[in-house]
């Protein structure tokens, strides 16, 4: 069974992925991460991230086994990922592995933003996860404070609404929620009841594909 979750920055999709996946005994891929390790191979090499050919050629190469979190993580790398990511070649030469790391047997949780649109159209269950930009903003300043980053909440919230703009407007598998995904709005919920409400989703998902297996 696949678990899809989708949503824009800092909605939480991750959390939830990671702990969807822990309580099932699934495995969980980031695909975010593809995005932030091609970027990085990019930055590495003296390369612009808007060059397209070198990005397309760093993706292509690129394995699961690249991804060192440390180096991936922070308002830079989210920058440059979002950068990457709307070169349609590069989400391109990213599918296959997506699609292999989806049909594992038994399934997995994969957490992006075209995965319940593009890569795996076909997922049990859809979840689209979102949150008000405030709320955002607040826990991604958070986020970054703990990493011992300084943080200029103006500037995150600025951060977080271009690299919507971005992403919902590329060319190439823009960010929408899948026609029968179901929308999970954590604003004014804390980890635990956004992923009580996320099981709860996961849980009636699986029941109605049991069901038309039986039929």
């Amino acid at each position: 069974m696949i678990i899809a979750i989708d949503g824009p920055a800092a909605s939480g999709k991750g959390t939830l992925a990671r702990r969807l996946a822990a309580h099932l005994g699934l495995p969980h891929l980031d695909t975010g991460l593809l995005y932030r390790a091609t970027a990085r191979a990019l930055i590495d090499h003296g390369h612009d991230l808007s060059d397209r050919t070198a990005a397309i050629s760093a993706a292509r190469s690129l394995a699961l086994t690249d991804f060192d979190e440390a180096l991936l993580r922070g308002r830079e790398m989210a920058e440059a990922a979002s950068v990457v990511a709307a070169i349609a070649e590069v989400r391109a030469a990213l599918i296959d592995m997506q699609r292999s790391f989806a049909s594992r047997p038994g399934g997995a949780v994969l957490d992006g933003r075209d995965i319940g649109t593009v890569i795996c159209p076909e997922a049990a269950c859809k979840i689209f996860v979102t949150a008000s930009d405030d709320a955002r903003a607040t826990r991604r300043a958070l986020e970054l404070r703990a990493r011992g980053e300084k943080v200029d909440y103006g500037a995150v919230l600025e951060e977080i609404r271009k690299r919507d703009q971005r992403d919902s407007n590329r060319a190439a598998a823009p960010l929408k929620p899948a026609k029968d995904a179901v929308v999970l709005d954590t604003t004014k919920l804390d980890v635990d009841a956004a992923f009580k409400a996320a099981l709860a989703m996961v849980e009636a998902a699986f029941a109605r594909a049991r069901a038309q297996t039986a039929v």
